[in-house]
């Protein structure tokens, strides 16, 4: 780890997330492909927002700053679907690629200095599934055919260097089944940033089928997981995953559905009608959610009413010290 970079940073203003998450929750952005579009960006390639890190960085940047400035604690990097195989695909090296990792990170630190905020803010470096690589729709499905083995050597490189570029959190996000979970949590160990492990789920089950008791289970004693949950789901399957992933674990819950639209990856459109709502937010506050936002099709206007909604806890956790 640098601890240069480390120190640079100044993370939360000091403020470790694991600390904060202690006195109470925090607020997470929304999703970063709907802001970029709605600023007018072409994100049709198989690289989707990682594309901007080497054509448009500013435009990453504005859109990490709108979310802070909605109100949002921390900001996940565009780094889901930054991957080493997939930028090779595009002519890009290794070299370039580790650069264009910590460029995601760098450039969320630089929202956070220039957004009009009088609280800590963090960033949460991003790692999507190996699905993601693939960009065919498979990180909601699972079940690649390859084991935790062929799955760790995938994610260990991309994790250390995200580690290097010093962010406050690894989110691992929108795992669909256990067998990368697994890949994911032996990847983790030994970096020095604590990591987050987030589930695409349909209804009780992984994307793949596995009873989500389990796939909870899985992080319960890792000590670098700082908070489970789900992200990239129905917010109705939110309802049912907070409260199992708290009993299960014992850990904050981390939760950030989409909007409720269906994604066709034949299309490559969202369909069907929105249903997040901010007013579920305090119900799975309640069932131990304690980093709460949105995913897909969820904008720094459903934000600010999420960071509305969670007002007065929010400042219970100021209160106590939290900085801010």
């Amino acid at each position: 780890m640098n601890d240069t970079a480390r120190t640079e940073a100044a993370p939360g203003d000091g403020v470790s997330l694991a600390a904060a998450l202690a006195r109470g929750p925090l607020v997470l952005d929304g999703g970063l492909s709907n802001q970029l579009q709605a600023a007018g960006y072409d994100l049709s390639d198989d690289l989707w927002s990682a594309r901007l890190l080497a054509e448009h960085p500013q435009a990453l940047r504005d859109a990490h700053r709108a979310y802070y400035e909605a109100g949002a604690d921390v900001v996940i990097t565009a780094s889901y679907q930054a991957t080493f195989e997939g930028f090779a695909r595009h002519g890009v090296d290794a070299v370039s690629t580790a650069e264009l990792l910590r460029l995601s990170v760098r450039l969320a630190r630089e929202a956070a200095a220039l957004a009009s905020a009088d609280r800590p803010l963090w960033v949460a470096a991003s790692a999507g599934p190996y699905g993601a690589m693939l960009a065919d729709g498979s990180e909601y499905r699972g079940d690649y055919g390859l084991g935790v083995a062929d799955l760790e050597r995938f994610h260990r490189p991309r994790l250390e260097v995200l580690s290097d570029a010093a962010p406050d959190v690894l989110a691992l996000e929108t795992v669909p089944d256990t067998v990368e979970a697994r890949a994911l949590l032996r990847a983790v160990r030994g970096l020095g940033v604590p990591a987050w492990l987030s589930y695409s789920v349909s209804g009780d089950r992984t994307r793949a089928g596995q009873p989500l008791a389990e796939a909870f289970a899985l992080a319960a004693d890792a000590d670098e997981v700082i908070a489970v949950g789900v992200n990239c789901c129905d917010p109705r399957d939110a309802d049912t995953a907070v409260p199992l992933a708290a009993r299960v674990t014992g850990k904050p819950v981390v939760v950030y559905p989409n909007s409720g639209e269906t994604w066709n990856p034949a299309t490559r459109a969202w369909q069907d009608p929105p249903r997040f709502t901010a007013t579920q937010v305090r119900a799975w506050y309640e069932a131990g959610a304690r980093l709460i936002g949105g995913c897909c099709r969820v904008g720094p206007g459903e934000i600010a009413e999420v960071a509305r909604q969670l007002g007065p806890v929010r400042g219970a956790r100021r209160g106590e010290g939290a900085g801010g």
